[in-house]
């Protein structure tokens, strides 16, 4: 299993941390924790990516409005406190979100250049779009990552796009980015009780799966292999968010899966795109309890037993 990982991606604002329930410096121990594993091979971007490139897929009042503390202390879902100023802010928050969407990036470059499947720790800002950033997520990283391997070459315009989303909550950013791109097929299984409750987003999935809050392990699992077998045709690139707030230990996702259930999910997506021979990279996405580190190491651990050791691939390319 490739994995996207720099330690640039861990948020640690120390005291501040207890203002928000996200783990930021969960990626450290996942790293950790896995770095030893044969099958599992890291590699980091080089560089967060660059504002220029944020700035050319963001509307002009958003190019404003993620250079303003006010606005990012409100997309954060934190009360804004005036000793934190927009630099502390930039350093500590949105820089290592940025080194995220970088990793989105470059595991998508990977991906498609190899065909395999790749793994970043970060990424998965399923709720920014455009024209706003909410829910803890300031840059859409599929949105830029799309849109910069179109102007790269990488991708056609034509080329059919696929997004996984088994996050908790409903990617409605990822709906109103591609809301007028019928070549991006949205596969999205939410608690259909939280946020957010745009029906507009909502209506734009594909193959929605909406959920009732509290529903557990066995049902999750049943509704969404049967959303991955509408899947219909071949797919250049799939993007999945994998959050693991849909753990029953997560305050904030409202749903009741246990770590070998998000096991048993990325077991089944692994599978479906091998079925498809679909080049993918698996993001972050959200994540709020202390279980969350856990739950994707032990995922990760699994699917990499379902793929070619890059380390025997590489020995394979090299005779």
């Amino acid at each position: 299993m490739n994995v996207l990982y720099s330690d640039q991606y861990n948020i640690n604002l120390g005291l501040l941390n207890y203002l928000h329930p996200f783990d930021g410096v969960k990626f450290q121990r996942i790293h950790k924790a896995l770095e030893d594993n044969e099958k599992v091979d890291f590699l980091s971007p080089d560089v967060p990516v660059d504002m220029e490139i944020v700035d050319g897929f963001l509307s002009s009042i958003m190019r404003k409005k993620v250079r303003d503390s006010v606005f990012v202390f409100r997309a954060l879902e934190v009360p804004k406190l005036p000793f934190v100023s927009f630099n502390f802010l930039d350093r500590k928050i949105l820089t290592p979100m940025r080194w995220g969407v970088a990793g989105t990036m470059l595991g998508a470059e990977k991906a498609l250049s190899s065909g395999d499947i790749y793994w970043n720790l970060s990424g998965g800002y399923h709720h920014a779009m455009q024209q706003n950033m909410e829910g803890f997520c300031i840059y859409n990283d599929i949105g830029i990552c799309h849109q910069q391997l179109v102007k790269r070459g990488l991708l056609s315009p034509e080329d059919k796009i696929l997004i996984i989303d088994t996050d908790a909550h409903h990617g409605n950013g990822n709906a109103y980015t591609f809301m007028d791109n019928d070549r991006v097929t949205l596969l999205d299984v939410y608690n259909a009780g939280i946020y957010p409750t745009s029906g507009y987003t909502r209506d734009r999935v594909d193959i929605p799966v909406p959920l009732p809050p509290g529903t557990e392990g066995e049902t999750y699992l049943q509704r969404y292999n049967d959303a991955l077998e509408k899947l219909d045709g071949d797919y250049r690139l799939a993007f999945v968010v994998a959050g693991t707030d849909v753990l029953t230990s997560d305050k904030l996702g409202g749903l009741c899966l246990t770590t070998e259930d998000v096991v048993e999910r990325e077991r089944l997506t692994v599978r479906a795109l091998k079925k498809r021979s679909t080049p993918a990279v698996l993001l972050g996405g959200g994540g709020y309890s202390r279980d969350s580190a856990g739950s994707v190491i032990a995922a990760i651990s699994a699917c990499s037993e379902l793929l070619p050791s890059p380390h025997a691939a590489r020995e394979a390319l090299s005779h």
